[in-house]
Order: C-alpha cells, then sequence, then structure tokens
C-alpha cells in the first residue's frame, strides 16, 4: 500500500459503525455480494477470500472499493471504510455523490473515456489517475482495478474499482 493507508483519527468523517450501516442498507445486500462475484467473474481473480461475508470483508478490505450505478450521470451506491478515509466523506454524502465528482473537472473527460473503455473490455486493470477528496485533497491512484457489475446473466449493473496505491498531488 505505499504507506498511504488512511489513517482514522477520532474525527475522522467515518469513524464509526453508523458510516457502514448506512452505506450497507443503501447499497443491499444483493450489489454488495455482485461487487466482489462480478470481480471474480470478469477478472478470474478473487476480490475477497472465499467463504467470507462479502459485506464485512469489502468493509474492511485493505484496499479502497467504490461501486456506482448505470444512471447517466452515475452516483455511488457503495464505498467501503477505506474509500470513505481516503476521499474524506461520509456514507451519507458518498451514496448521494456523482461519480464523476471523485475528479477533478479537467480530469473528467479522461475518466469518461476509460470508463467507456471498463464497459466495452469489461475490466482493466493498472488504471491510474488523479482523484480529489471532499475537503479538495489531491491524489494520485495506481494500479487500479477497474471492472463491470456483470450480474449471473451477463448484464452490467454498474462499475466497480479497487485499489491500494496512491500518492498526495500538490
Amino acid at each position: 500500500m505505499d504507506g498511504n493507508s488512511p489513517s482514522r483519527p477520532d474525527n475522522a468523517p467515518c469513524a464509526h459503525e453508523g458510516e457502514r450501516r448506512l452505506v450497507e442498507a443503501h447499497a443491499g445486500s444483493g450489489r454488495i455480494a455482485l461487487i466482489a462475484d462480478s470481480y471474480r467473474r470478469v477478472t478470474g481473480h478473487t476480490l475477497i477470500p472465499g467463504g467470507e461475508d462479502p459485506a464485512p470483508a469489502l468493509w474492511n478490505a485493505p484496499m479502497v472499493v467504490l461501486a456506482h450505478g448505470t444512471e447517466a450521470d452515475p452516483v455511488f451506491f457503495y464505498g467501503n471504510r477505506a474509500a470513505l478515509d481516503l476521499f474524506e466523506t461520509r456514507g451519507e454524502d458518498l451514496v448521494r455523490m456523482r461519480s464523476r465528482f471523485s475528479a477533478e473537472p479537467m480530469e473528467r473527460d479522461e475518466r469518461a473515456r476509460f470508463l467507456a473503455l471498463v464497459t466495452e473490455r469489461n475490466f482493466v486493470s493498472d488504471y491510474s489517475g488523479i482523484r480529489i477528496s471532499q475537503r479538495g485533497r489531491r491524489f494520485r491512484i495506481a494500479q487500479a482495478t477497474v471492472w463491470n457489475l456483470l450480474d449471473a446473466d451477463g448484464a452490467i449493473r454498474g462499475q466497480a474499482a479497487c485499489f491500494d496505491r496512491w500518492t498526495p498531488v500538490a
């Protein structure tokens, strides 16, 4: 993780269990399971250890995990503890946030082109890009995997991303 594990001071936005309950209630157990299941389906690898309940495993994963739906202007429906910490936000704000706002305005066209590529290929590994927290802190993510949330019938239900490498950008 390059020493970039989000810190969790007592006043961190997601310092309590209420954030987890809010995010998981919003996403629903089916969509949370879809994040892990579709990762395996499209990449051939596992996101969480086999046999574990996806909700706590994803919430406590040692990486950022985010997912958005299929709206014309997609909205995040899930972000784990690491995502909330890195993006300096609360669960209630994340699940209302359009995913394009995770990138600065000048980065949004590149992000849109990249997500179209993911839609076409089902997943892309080794993605990097500049993102911005809700408090305006910029950071470069690296070696991210972004994938389509494909259900058992092959329908796209959204897209998700995971990464454990980032560095601050001045």
